[in-house]
Formats: C-alpha cells, sequence, structure tokens
C-alpha cells in the first residue's frame, strides 16, 4: 500500500465570506498541490474541503497520514463522527451535525484508506501548513482553483 503525506488548511475572508482551501499530497519525490475557492462559505467548511478533495485525488487505497491545523476536523474524525452517525447524524444535543454533507463526504473518503492523523499548529514554522494557509487564501482571495 502506498504511503502517501497530506497537508490542509482551509481559509475564510470573514466568517462566513469568501472561502478558500488547499491540500499537498507527497509521495516519495512527487508533490502535487490542489486548492479551491467558494464564494461563501465558512473556515470550517473549508478546513473539509480541503481534506475531502485530498482523499479524492487518491487513486487507489493508501496509507496516509494527513497533517492539518483545524482540531475540528481531527476532532470531528477521531472523536466525534462514530457517535453522530450512531445517532443518525446528530449531535449528543439531538442537533443537526453542523456542515453533514461535508462530515458525510468526509467519512466516505476514508473508507477506502488507513488514515493517521497529525494536528499542527497553524501559522506557525511548519512549511507545508504554512504553503497550503498561502494557497488557500489566495484561492479565496482571488476565487481561484487548481482543478
Amino acid at each position: 500500500m502506498k504511503k502517501i503525506q497530506v497537508f490542509t488548511d482551509g481559509s475564510c475572508l470573514g466568517n462566513p465570506g469568501r472561502g478558500g482551501w488547499a491540500s499537498i499530497l507527497r509521495y516519495g519525490k512527487h508533490t502535487k498541490e490542489l486548492f479551491g475557492s467558494e464564494a461563501h462559505t465558512t473556515n470550517n467548511r473549508m478546513e473539509l474541503t480541503a481534506a475531502i478533495r485530498a482523499f479524492a485525488a487518491l487513486n487507489e487505497p493508501c496509507e496516509v497520514e494527513i497533517t492539518t491545523d483545524s482540531q475540528y476536523v481531527k476532532n470531528g474524525v477521531e472523536k466525534w463522527m462514530a457517535n453522530w452517525k450512531r445517532n443518525g447524524w446528530k449531535t449528543s444535543e439531538k442537533k443537526p451535525v453542523l456542515n453533514q454533507d461535508l462530515w458525510v463526504a468526509l467519512d466516505a473518503a476514508l473508507a477506502r484508506h488507513t488514515v493517521k492523523w497529525v494536528w499542527t499548529k497553524g501559522h506557525a514554522d511548519h512549511a507545508d501548513n504554512n504553503r497550503c494557509d498561502e494557497l488557500a487564501r489566495t484561492a479565496a482571495e482571488q476565487q481561484s482553483s487548481s482543478s
């Protein structure tokens, strides 16, 4: 099974506002940068979209180490999603899960892969996280996409 490193970030100019997402995928000597934007969204939606789009770019099941600065995404997958699914995508307060469409898509994308989640502090000294932040912010500002 291929071992892939993934780095993701989301950006939002205003929250809600113009948003951007970015992912960097690394396999051996190969690096692929993905990014895109939405006209009216939130930071959390862009963080989720970055992860979804990264997994969508993988053509076969892989062993993935994904690094994010989003506690929302990491905790969502590792701590909350199993209960949300069991409760029909409702929170412990019986309210609908926010961004359910993206959580469902991420859950489906994860099913094919062996995934390890890693958190890094945002806007710090992690070069790949900083590059994702730059790509996501630029996509939000310019409303552009690599796809």
